[in-house]
């Protein structure tokens, strides 16, 4: 497996969590207030979509561009019958899609994979003067949860020198002014908490989903982490999960 191949992950990558409803209904309302418009929105690096349903669930729509045809194809598959999205494949550096077409990009838990300066000229071309992009991630928020801070202490056992290469708990706002500067202004933060129940099956699957972790731990170190997390686990049925969607909103200089 190689960082940023989601391939063969696709099928346990629909089990990942979705982002805080909340903050995008917060961050849709201010868009919409400033354009005083009804959205296209472009979920780019859509994956299996994740944060295009949620977009749903607030009542945009729009694209959801996706270069992993594996990962699309599940998003293909979520969104059967729904005309809300339009999946295309494409990419953060050439979406494809047609100049000045959309009021607001977003990139859940994907920024980190693009390389920043094409991204942010193709932002730039796709969006309408004015237009917005938000760059969000989901990363857990173990400090309120005991259980899974012996998880991380675990895994940290097994990858002494692990490095993630975002779970967005690290970003910063000086960080996304550094890759947006000179196209972008007025960058605003916002996160909010909060919390997903599920299966242990699904739980661990999210593991398997993870791409950066399984490199760095090899086959064998992944599957003893799989095995560790299974026994910590033993007398649960259910997980509660704590997360926190953070996200960084920008307007195009256009």
């Amino acid at each position: 497996m190689k960082h940023g191949d989601f391939t063969d992950l696709a099928k346990f990558y629909v089990d990942r969590p979705g982002y805080s409803i909340t903050l995008l209904r917060y961050i849709a309302a201010n868009i919409q207030n400033e354009l005083k418009r009804d959205l296209v929105v472009a979920d780019v690096g859509a994956g299996t979509g994740k944060l295009t349903e949620n977009l749903e669930q607030i009542g945009m729509s729009g694209f959801a561009v996706e270069p992993n045809d594996a990962m699309r194809a599940e998003g293909k598959k979520l969104f059967l019958g729904r005309d809300t999205f339009e999946w295309r494949d494409g990419a953060a550096e050439m979406t494809g899609l047609p100049d000045d077409s959309v009021d607001w990009v977003l990139m859940g838990s994907s920024f980190h994979w693009a390389d920043a300066p094409r991204a942010k000229k193709e932002f730039c071309r796709v969006l309408k003067p004015g237009g917005f992009f938000t760059a969000i991630w989901n990363p857990r928020d173990i400090q309120r949860s005991p259980l899974h801070m012996e998880i991380e202490e675990m895994i940290h056992k097994e990858i002494p020198d692990m490095k993630r290469v975002s779970s967005g708990g690290t970003v910063t706002t000086e960080v996304i002014h550094k890759k947006l500067c000179g196209a972008f202004r007025d960058i605003i933060f916002m996160e909010c908490m909060h919390e997903e129940t599920m299966s242990k099956e699904r739980y661990i699957n999210i593991w398997r989903s993870v791409n950066d972790i399984q490199v760095q731990a090899g086959k064998e170190g992944f599957q003893r982490i799989l095995d560790n997390i299974s026994n910590i686990l033993k007398d649960y049925n259910e997980i509660s999960v704590p997360y926190k969607s953070r996200a960084w909103t920008a307007q195009v200089c256009k």
